[in-house]
């Protein structure tokens, strides 16, 4: 559950040295690993069921290459498809900011798509430098998890808003802590870790915050890295890796690794969804969502529908027939519930319930209780470095909202 792959470079030339940032903010990229990323991201054009996605990506790498003209042009063709993208919330484009055509494009956005609240806030902590990623809610226990990407640690939220460490910092020298989701058939806990520099580990952990295994690919020279995750009734767990653009299934036997087949290439895969009944599962990337049976082993994509977009989903959730998404991969982060029709193919209605809010500072993930979703409101991770905190001065009490599905 990551922060959306375009904000990820350090604009060193910007006031204050703002961060353009993923969840785990990585190195300056160079010319060359750009020029490579607007090659990959060509290559999906006509490719895939929204071509505002590719549109918005390549935008924001052509501001970053520092070409202008080509962003504003792409920019164009992507606000005129009014999917929802909003390139003021992108970090990118802050050199384009001034620009005369930049803002006429922004508030025609913002007529198209205005703001929406329906949240309201739930809980608080007291530590300020968490730097939260992934949310997780156990029935069994009435208990909310919330992994720390700065501190390594799991923090537990009881029903009262009480926060105290299941996972205390330093404990088991744990990496940088993202994706978090329940077993529901043994009450364990998994989560995803991942620091930059391409080192990345599933974990498990029993209720109580032992650790039962920690599990790593094979050193195979690639970058990897976990983000997202569920876990399946057999106790197998699907896995993202949004650093190397695919998907793993990790079997508990005999606690492996096997590569999952998609019907088209990834661009950072990020969130994940399993359907109630355990047989699909939904996998966002930077450019929409993936259905995937896992009875047959096909997959398709889904088509959002006119003037909608699935990108960007950094949280992913199934409910009743819909898919709820974090999306802060389309510029202004926001809210939305995605309606599906009865093959789970299509999106049939799309609902935005938070969108240019005082809840949607910086989400990232959330997780449900019944009806009721529960989201991260303010990450901070624009103030996160790999795993070091860039100002501290900045930093605030990390709060959590909720809203009720529609």
């Amino acid at each position: 559950m990551m922060r959306n792959p375009i904000r990820f470079l350090l604009f060193l030339l910007l006031s204050c040295a703002t961060l353009a940032t993923r969840a785990l903010p990585q190195e300056i990229a160079n010319e060359e690993e750009l020029q490579a990323q607007l090659e990959t991201a060509k290559k999906f054009l006509g490719q895939t069921a929204d071509r505002g996605a590719v549109l918005f990506f390549l935008a924001a790498t052509y501001a970053q290459l520092n070409e202008p003209h080509e962003a504003v042009a792409n920019l164009k063709e992507c606000v005129a498809l009014k999917e929802g993208f909003d390139p003021i919330g992108e970090a990118a484009f802050a050199g384009l900011r001034e620009s005369k055509d930049f803002q006429t494009l922004t508030e025609q956005v913002h007529r198209d798509f205005p703001s929406v609240s329906t949240a309201q806030p739930a809980f608080t902590s007291a530590e300020r430098d968490l730097i939260p990623e992934g949310l997780a809610y156990d029935a069994a226990q009435d208990v909310f998890y919330l992994g720390s990407l700065h501190r390594k640690k799991i923090v537990a939220i009881s029903s009262l808003g009480e926060f105290t460490d299941l996972v205390p910092a330093d404990r088991y020298k744990l990496l940088p802590v993202l994706g978090i989701r329940i077993d529901a058939y043994d009450d364990s806990l998994w989560s995803a870790s991942w620091l930059d520099n391409g080192r990345t580990e599933l974990l498990h952990f029993d209720n109580r915050g032992k650790l039962l295994g920690r599990f790593s690919l094979p050193d195979d020279g690639r970058k990897h890295g976990f983000n997202d995750l569920v876990v399946l009734r057999t106790g197998d767990v699907l896995v993202t890796d949004t650093a190397d653009n695919r998907v793993y299934r990790f079997e508990a036997k005999p606690q492996a690794f096997r590569e999952i087949k998609l019907a088209r290439g990834l661009l950072e895969p990020n969130g994940i969804a399993l359907t109630d009944d355990g047989n699909a599962v939904y996998i966002a990337d930077q450019l929409g969502v993936l259905h995937l049976d896992l009875k047959s082993g096909q997959s398709a994509e889904v088509n959002p529908g006119p003037h909608a977009t699935l990108a960007g989903a950094d949280g992913l959730y199934w409910h009743d027939q819909k898919l709820i998404a974090v999306q802060n991969g389309i510029g202004s982060p926001r809210i939305a519930v995605f309606q599906l029709s009865d093959d789970g193919l299509r999106v049939a209605k799309t609902t935005v319930v938070e969108y240019r809010s005082k809840f949607t500072v910086l989400p990232t993930t959330g997780a449900l209780d019944g009806d009721n979703f529960y989201f991260i409101v303010n990450s901070q991770i624009d103030n996160l470095n790999g795993d070091r905190v860039l100002d501290n001065t900045k930093l605030q009490p990390v709060r959590i909202a909720k809203l009720r599905v529609p």
